[in-house]
């Protein structure tokens, strides 16, 4: 921020009208570095391939000495935990990108002089995705790094709604502009006992809020280690109350919806998602059938999940066992909070759909001894009572999320901080019967919900670099430029066309043999290609030559040519 010099008034009471105020400038007034964008606003959003663009001023108090200035963007995730005495706060830069200053902008002699205005120009291009060496640490899968190597969102501050981030974990950008002075600093008599020591005597930031475009994921594959996730829940449907007569089982097997695509302004949803989820009702006897259940309500609500570490985390911290397993060498923390959806009126219909059940046939290899009479005589009556048919459907159900309360961040995985989603539903089921009677039954299955953000394309500055296959394109199809014939170009035309004439009419003066046989014409040899030399030339006497010192091939006795005189001859 801005210093200027302070001034302290010293007056009394009763002449405070009187006498001028008194002015005191400071020994060393502070000098003064500002950052400003261009086209900025405090509610602007910079997504993949967005032009960062401004200047950097500088007007100093006093005449400073430097030896360089930097401009850079910068990212950070920020994680904290309470110690004992003091936070402690763990900081990760997985984007450094520094700004080339010419050494013409600079002044010479490098000294910034008292009262000048010094004015340097930036441009940043916010990138689609890290270096491979921003995520060098050790993982449990090469998959990880390719997520640790996307950019992260923002998070943790300066959204105008509630990003559903903890006040532990932070991740920031920023354009941050340095004036920096060297000093070299010798611990021993011999030169490579010194060091150079940069110290920054002035330094100006301004934060921006990035959201990256995200691509859509494959879904995840959900084992039952997996204790995030709830895909499938079966309930006992009964007549009125805990104790009463069963009707049947249904179940709920959901699958996982597809990518909630958001704009690159976080304001709206572009793609609703649909989760699909697969009923079946498995009727306890089959007067039941005739009854099945029907949907009555849905309500759902999506979790944010916040995994943050003091080190590097190794594995996807959504998968597999418990997060926070004791006897670690790092701290670790989870955050989760809920936002509920809006509502779901348009309640998907239940089309049921009869199906058999596998019935499995006795191998009469039983042994009679190794059940009891009491489990003999109940499996006997569970398959005397068990309805043979089961009823099964599928229904969708969209789903939107409520982009004007909160603030979504696109799901990512990082090094020392990760960002995912739930999704809850609530099915509420009740026969016909109950339905009068406003009771039923609730099934409820939790999923992973991805949250994406669009792709927006930019022309010019920014735009994403063309693939080899692309420029293999553009290079095909670029137009090619049309114009008259030169003179020379059309003699050189001219001469060809008559040395073509020339060439095919010496081929056909001659007669040809209709058959390949081996056996020669009144021209020259017998073969049909017509080729320059035909009937006597040079080039035909070559190849006759080769003829006659071919080798005999496979099914030639004596060969042909040379070797046949000489087999002749040899059996005279």
């Amino acid at each position: 921020m801005a210093a200027t010099p302070s001034s302290t008034s010293a007056s009394s009471a009763h002449d405070s009208n009187d006498l001028p105020p008194v002015t005191r400038d400071l020994a060393f007034p502070k000098s003064d570095i500002r950052v400003h964008l261009k086209d900025h606003y405090n509610a602007k959003i910079y997504t993949s391939g967005s032009p960062v663009k401004g200047e950097v001023t500088i007007v100093t108090k006093r005449d400073v000495r430097f030896d360089s200035i930097q401009i850079v963007l910068i990212g950070n995730t920020k994680a904290s935990f309470d110690g004992m005495s003091y936070p402690q706060e763990i900081t990760h830069t997985f984007l450094k990108m520094i700004m080339p200053i010419p050494e013409s902008t600079l002044p010479l002699p490098k000294v910034l002089e008292s009262g000048e205005t010094y004015t340097i120009p930036f441009n940043f291009v916010i990138p689609s995705q890290l270096t491979i060496n921003a995520c060098n640490h050790k993982r449990l899968s090469d998959q990880l790094q390719d997520h640790h190597v996307l950019l992260p969102p923002s998070m943790g501050g300066g959204w105008e709604k509630d990003d559903m981030a903890p006040r532990m974990t932070r991740v920031e950008y920023s354009i941050k502009a340095r004036v920096i002075r060297e000093t070299v600093s010798s611990t021993g008599p011999r030169p490579e006992n010194t060091a150079i020591k940069k110290t920054r005597i002035m330094e100006g930031t301004h934060n921006i809020q990035v959201l990256p475009s995200t691509p859509e994921e494959p879904p995840l594959n959900i084992t039952p280690k997996d204790r995030l996730y709830s895909m499938t829940k079966s309930k006992t449907l009964r007549k009125s109350f805990i104790l009463s007569t069963k009707l049947g089982k249904i179940t709920a097997d959901a699958h996982q919806p597809s990518a909630a695509v958001i704009s690159s302004d976080g304001n709206r949803l572009v793609s609703r998602p649909t989760m699909r989820v697969s009923l079946t009702f498995d009727p306890e006897s089959p007067a039941h059938i005739a009854s099945p259940p029907q949907i009555t309500g849905v309500s759902g609500k999506v979790t944010a999940h916040t995994f943050f570490s003091s080190g590097t985390i190794s594995d996807f911290p959504n998968l597999g066992g418990e997060w926070n397993t004791p006897y670690l060498t790092d701290r670790r923390g989870q955050f989760f909070t809920s936002v509920s959806l809006p509502p779901i009126t348009a309640v998907p219909e239940v089309t049921w759909t009869q199906k058999m059940r596998n019935q499995r046939r006795d191998s009469g290899y039983g042994t009679e001894s190794s059940s009891s009479p009491v489990a003999a005589a109940a499996a006997a009556r569970e398959k005397q009572v068990r309805s043979p048919v089961y009823l099964s459907s599928t229904v969708d159900i969209p789903i939107t999320l409520p982009t004007d309360k909160k603030t979504f961040v696109p799901t990512f995985h990082g090094c020392i901080a990760s960002r995912v989603y739930t999704l809850s539903l609530s099915i509420s089921m009740a026969t016909p019967s109950e339905k009068k009677k406003k009771r039923g039954t609730r099934v409820n299955v939790t999923v992973p919900l991805q949250v994406a953000v669009e792709e927006r394309g930019v022309v010019g500055v920014g735009a994403e670099l063309p693939s080899f296959e692309e420029a293999l394109a553009d290079e095909h199809l670029r137009p090619r430029v049309m114009q008259v014939m030169s003179e020379e170009m059309r003699e050189e035309v001219e001469r060809g066309r008559r040395g073509r004439d020339s060439w095919m009419g010496a081929g056909s003066s001659s007669p040809v043999s209709s058959q390949s046989t081996g056996g020669s014409s009144e021209g020259g040899s017998g073969t049909d290609d017509g080729l320059p030399g035909y009937g006597g030339d040079v080039a035909g006497q070559e190849s006759r030559q080769q003829e006659e010192d071919r080798l005999p091939g496979y099914g030639e006795v004596g060969g042909s040519g040379r070797w046949r005189r000489i087999a002749a001859e040899a059996a005279a």
